[in-house]
C-alpha cells in the first residue's frame, strides 16, 4: 500500500516520505509539528505520560502511556479498544499533549485507553490486509444500500487494527432505519458492523480534496473543530451572497469566513451605523457603500440616487453629533471630500527581461499599411548588364530590330533656356505622334556641347500639312 499523495511506499506504512503516514491516505493530513520537541525537562520532572494517536483520515484520540515506552512522532502503535485492539500513528508527545487536552477539556484523571505496544510485523500485516477490504467493500455496500431504496450515503469504511470489526460512515438528511441493512451486511461481510453517521463537513475532511484557493482542504489538514458558519460573516466583509462562491465542496458555508472576521469586526467598532440618515437643510442623505480598511462612507441624497459624496468616518461622527445637538447643517458637500488616488505602477527591470508593459499599447496602423503595401508592390527589375553571349543572336539568324514602345500620351513639348517659344502644343492627338515618338534625339553640337533646341511637333505636323496643300494649289499671283 502506498501513500495517495506522495506516491511512495511499499507493502508497509512506514514507506511514506512522512514517516509512515501513507496509514491515513495522504502526507498532508492533520500532520502537528511539535514546537516543543527542543526544549528539556527541568531535573527530575518525568514526560508527560499521555500520547495522541491519529487513525484512518482525521480521527484522532488520546492514550495513556502506562508501559512508560520511548515514542516519538511517526511510530506505529498498537492500542487498546472495547474489543481487540487498534493500529495507529503517534502524532504529539510531551507537554503539547497536555496543552492539547486542556484545548478540549479532556480529564487527565478520566478513564483514557492504554497503549499496548510498539506495532511488530504481524500487526502490520493484519493492519495492511484489512485495509485492502476496504475500498471493495464500500462499492458493495452502496449496491445494497441503493437496492433497499434507503436514503442515505456510505462515504467511508474504516476496519480496526484486527480485522474484528468494520465502522461504516454515512451521511444522511432524515433519520434512516437501517436495521435491515445491518443484517445483510454482517452476512454478506461475516464481520461486526458499526454504523457511524456523520455531517457534511466530516464527510469532507475524511475524503479530503483541494480548495478554491489551489491548497489542501483546511478540515483535512490542520482544522480540527468545526465552528458555525453564518451568511453574517460574509455581510460584515462586504462579500456578495452568492452561494455558489461562498458554499466549500461539503456544500457549506466555507469555514474560512471566519478567519478573518474580527480583524473585520474591530475595524467596523469605529464606523457609524450604516442605518444612520444624515440631515442636511438640502435633503436626507443615505449611506450607500462602505470601504472598511480606507475608512471611508459613500452618501447620497434621497431622491437622487446617482450622486454620490465620499465622507470619512471623522466627518460622518461630526454631522452626526451636530444632528442630535440639533444644530443646522447645510448640506454634505462641505464635509464632502473628493479623493484622487493616483496609483504609480513602477517595475524595475532587474534580470534584464522584457518590459511587462509592452503589449499594453497596441500597433500603430500606418505601419500595418505600410508593411501590406510593400507586400503588394512588385519588384522593380534590376538594371543588370547581359552579357555578350546571351545578347548575341542564334547562328544563321538576322539580329532583330528593338521593338518601339507605344506612348498614348501626347509628348511634350522640349524648349531650351535660351529659347523663349510661347507656342503650346497641340491638345488634341495628330495621327502621326506615335510615329515621331521613337526619332533619335538631335546630337549635341560638339565644339559647344549645347543641343539644338527641337521644334514642337504639332507644328511640325502643321507645317507638313501646309506644303502639301501647297504643292496641290498653284501659287497665287502678286499684284
Amino acid at each position: 500500500m502506498s501513500c495517495n499523495s506522495c506516491g511512495t511506499g511499499g507493502g508497509t506504512p512506514g514507506g511514506c516520505k512522512n514517516h509512515g503516514t501513507c496509514g491515513t491516505s495522504g502526507c498532508n493530513k492533520l500532520t502537528v509539528f511539535d514546537w516543543l520537541a527542543n526544549m528539556e525537562l527541568p531535573d527530575g520532572q518525568k514526560a508527560f505520560p499521555y500520547v495522541e494517536v491519529r487513525f484512518k483520515n482525521s480521527r484522532k484520540e488520546f492514550f495513556h502511556n502506562s508501559e512508560g515506552l520511548q515514542l516519538k512522532i511517526g511510530d506505529i502503535v498498537a492500542t487498546e479498544t472495547q474489543s481487540g485492539h487498534d493500529i495507529g500513528i503517534v502524532t504529539i508527545t510531551g507537554e503539547l499533549v497536555r496543552v492539547q487536552m486542556k484545548r478540549k477539556r479532556i480529564k487527565i484523571n478520566g478513564e483514557i485507553p492504554k497503549v499496548y505496544r510498539i506495532a511488530n510485523e504481524k500487526d502490520v500485516e493484519k493492519w495492511v490486509t484489512a485495509r485492502e477490504k476496504e475500498e471493495p467493500m464500500k462499492v458493495r455496500a452502496r449496491q445494497i444500500a441503493i437496492r433497499l431504496q434507503l436514503k442515505m450515503k456510505i462515504s467511508d469504511i474504516e476496519f480496526q487494527g484486527d480485522g474484528s470489526k468494520a465502522t461504516f460512515y454515512y451521511t444522511a438528511d432524515d433519520r434512516v432505519d437501517f436495521r435491515e441493512l445491518i443484517r445483510e451486511y454482517a452476512s454478506e461481510f461475516k464481520t461486526r458492523i458499526e454504523m457511524r453517521q456523520i455531517g457534511l463537513r466530516q464527510e469532507a475532511a475524511r475524503l479530503g480534496g483541494i480548495g478554491s484557493c489551489g491548497r489542501e482542504l483546511c478540515c483535512s489538514t490542520w482544522l480540527t473543530d468545526f465552528r458555525s458558519v453564518t451568511t453574517g460573516a460574509a455581510r460584515y466583509q462586504n462579500l456578495s451572497l452568492n452561494p455558489q462562491k461562498l458554499a466549500g465542496q461539503c456544500g457549506k458555508l466555507k469555514c474560512c469566513l471566519n478567519y478573518e472576521l474580527d480583524s473585520y469586526m474591530d475595524a467596523l467598532s469605529t464606523f457609524p451605523k450604516q442605518n444612520q440618515k444624515l440631515y442636511t437643510e438640502k435633503g436626507t442623505a443615505v449611506c450607500q457603500k462602505v470601504d472598511i480598511f480606507k475608512g471611508l462612507m459613500w452618501y447620497c441624497y434621497e431622491g437622487d440616487w446617482m450622486s454620490w459624496h465620499t465622507l470619512t468616518t471623522e466627518q460622518v461622527h461630526e454631522i452626526v453629533s451636530k444632528n442630535k445637538a440639533k444644530e443646522t447643517v447645510a448640506s454634505i458637500e462641505e464635509y464632502a471630500s473628493e479623493l484622487i488616488v493616483e496609483e504609480e505602477v513602477s517595475f524595475e527591470n532587474v534580470v534584464g527581461q522584457d518590459s511587462l508593459t509592452r503589449f499594453d499599447q497596441p500597433k500603430s496602423k500606418s505601419k500595418s499599411r505600410n508593411k501590406r503595401n510593400k507586400k503588394r508592390r512588385p519588384a522593380k527589375p534590376q538594371n543588370k548588364t547581359t552579357t555578350a553571349t546571351a545578347a548575341s543572336p542564334k547562328e544563321g539568324q538576322p539580329a532583330r530590330k528593338p521593338r518601339p514602345k507605344q506612348n498614348n500620351r501626347t509628348p511634350k513639348a522640349k524648349t531650351n533656356n535660351n529659347n523663349n517659344n510661347n507656342n503650346k502644343p497641340n491638345t488634341k492627338k495628330p495621327a502621326s505622334a506615335n510615329r515621331n515618338t521613337n526619332k533619335p534625339k538631335p546630337a549635341s553640337d560638339n565644339a559647344t556641347g549645347e543641343t539644338k533646341p527641337n521644334k514642337p511637333r504639332n507644328n511640325r505636323n502643321k507645317s507638313r500639312n501646309r506644303n502639301k496643300n501647297n504643292d496641290s494649289k498653284p501659287p497665287k499671283k502678286e499684284d
